[in-house]
């Protein structure tokens, strides 16, 4: 018992002393891990062996094509039909173009699966309309990174994939149908706030609703929705597996863009492959180091300890879930969404089974949450990129943030005690 109160203390200390240093959080996790194997003669080939069985993982391939999908879509003009459809579908309501924001975000989410692509790609090109049509820029750039965070729920979502990897046993398609519902919910209440800021500001409404723009835009954003059916659709229909849809879609992607639209040339195609490997390396490699700090917290009996500490406060559900969302949303706020879905999976999954929580729920609740994290600083990657896509400083940034995080909280709220929106398809499709 000595001995595994000694190697709780020296993961945790090492841990926290390397994040005081400033030490990179991959190496941190991977270095407390191997700190603590040695401490206590846990042989590090154990460790290793944990590692290579997750990381070698089918699934896991889903994600570089969903990255490398969001890069061909941001060379072509993919994205900006997106938003035309987006404008014409809700341009014409009181704050037109806050609306066409958060609906194009929900459109390109639902190809790309990633906010940062969301920000990059179509952040230049609304947040430029808004401005000039007498939106307050802070506002602007704002509403784009919060309906940005849209993409990490709604299907396609790498972070979803590496949940369910993380998880073990879930079912992908399951999260996917789950998605949909969590991510047209955090839409609506960011449209609500849309709307009554743009009543009070009295921001203009875009043009009048037209059929025959309607039906244009819908022609030239069909290949967007054919991408979008094929990654989804693919999958809910059982034709193909989450990687094997998302490889489909990053091939149909790249036709689409480089033969077809001959919008790219090598110099784009160079760089695409470029960032994502960039990307995808930091990726796993961030993995596999929280891969082994995870293990290390099971053979410590961290998640009984956790579990047995937060039961000993309350066995109340709803304080329960609280506690947790508070701890997720704390954590976000200072570490990377991938490691933090590695480490506290394994510690929270378990309590919430015990609440009566699915694991289908908790993983939307837990990604929809540190998706608020990717909006906070000292590490928010949304929060960086907006800044910059933007030209505007992180204070006043974050001070227009501030209201509409408190919108995506009440959505997370939703998430989190109404569990039809998460489960209601899944259900009926057969999955859970």
């Amino acid at each position: 018992m000595a001995n595994m109160t000694l190697g709780v203390w020296v993961l945790v200390g090492s841990f926290v002393l390397m994040l005081v240093m400033g030490v990179e959080i991959s190496y941190t996790l991977g270095l407390s891990a191997v700190f603590t194997c040695l401490v206590m003669k846990i042989n590090l080939l154990v460790v290793f062996q944990t590692i290579f069985y997750k990381m070698a993982n089918y699934s896991l391939l889903a994600v570089p094509c969903f990255m490398l999908m969001g890069e061909f879509m941001s060379i072509g003009t993919m994205a900006d039909n997106i938003e035309e459809l987006a404008r014409v579908l809700v341009g014409w309501m009181p704050g037109g173009l806050a609306m066409v924001n958060v609906v194009d975000s929900m459109f390109f989410g639902g190809v790309s699966g990633s906010s940062v692509a969301d920000v990059s790609s179509l952040g230049p090109i609304i947040i430029k309309l808004m401005t000039d049509s007498g939106y307050d820029k802070d506002f602007s750039v704002a509403l784009t990174c919060t309906s940005a965070i849209q993409g990490i729920i709604i299907p396609p979502s790498h972070n979803l994939v590496i949940y369910a990897v993380t998880a073990g046993g879930v079912s992908i398609s399951a999260l996917y149908m789950g998605g949909y519902l969590s991510g047209i919910v955090l839409g609506l209440c960011l449209a609500v706030y849309c709307f009554y800021v743009s009543k009070k500001r009295h921001y203009p409404v875009d043009k009048a609703f037209s059929m025959k723009r309607m039906l244009h835009a819908l022609w030239i954003s069909l290949p967007t929705i054919l991408c979008m059916v094929i990654v989804v659709g693919g999958v809910l229909l059982g034709w193909m597996t989450a990687t094997e849809s998302a490889a489909a879609a990053c091939v149909f992607c790249f036709i689409w863009t480089f033969l077809i639209e001959r919008k790219g040339t090598w110099k784009d195609l160079y760089g695409a492959f470029t960032r994502t490997a960039k990307t995808i390396g930091s990726v796993l490699i961030l993995a596999a180091c929280a891969t082994a700090f995870s293990w290390v917290l099971t053979y410590l009996r961290i998640p009984q300890m956790v579990t047995n500490g937060l039961f000993a406060i309350t066995e109340n559900k709803i304080v329960m879930l609280l506690i947790i969302n508070v701890i997720l949303l704390i954590m976000g706020c200072f570490m990377n969404m991938v490691s933090i879905v590695y480490i506290m999976t394994p510690i929270l999954l378990p309590i919430v089974q015990r609440l009566g929580m699915h694991p289908v729920q908790f993983g939307i609740m837990m990604i929809l949450n540190l998706g608020i994290g990717l909006l906070t600083p000292p590490v928010g990657q949304v929060l960086f990129v907006g800044c910059s896509v933007g030209d505007i400083s992180m204070e006043k940034l974050t001070k227009a943030l501030l209201p509409q995080m408190a919108f995506m909280v009440l959505a997370l709220v939703l998430v989190t005690f109404v569990p039809a929106i998460t489960m209601w398809l899944p259900h009926l499709a057969g999955y859970v």
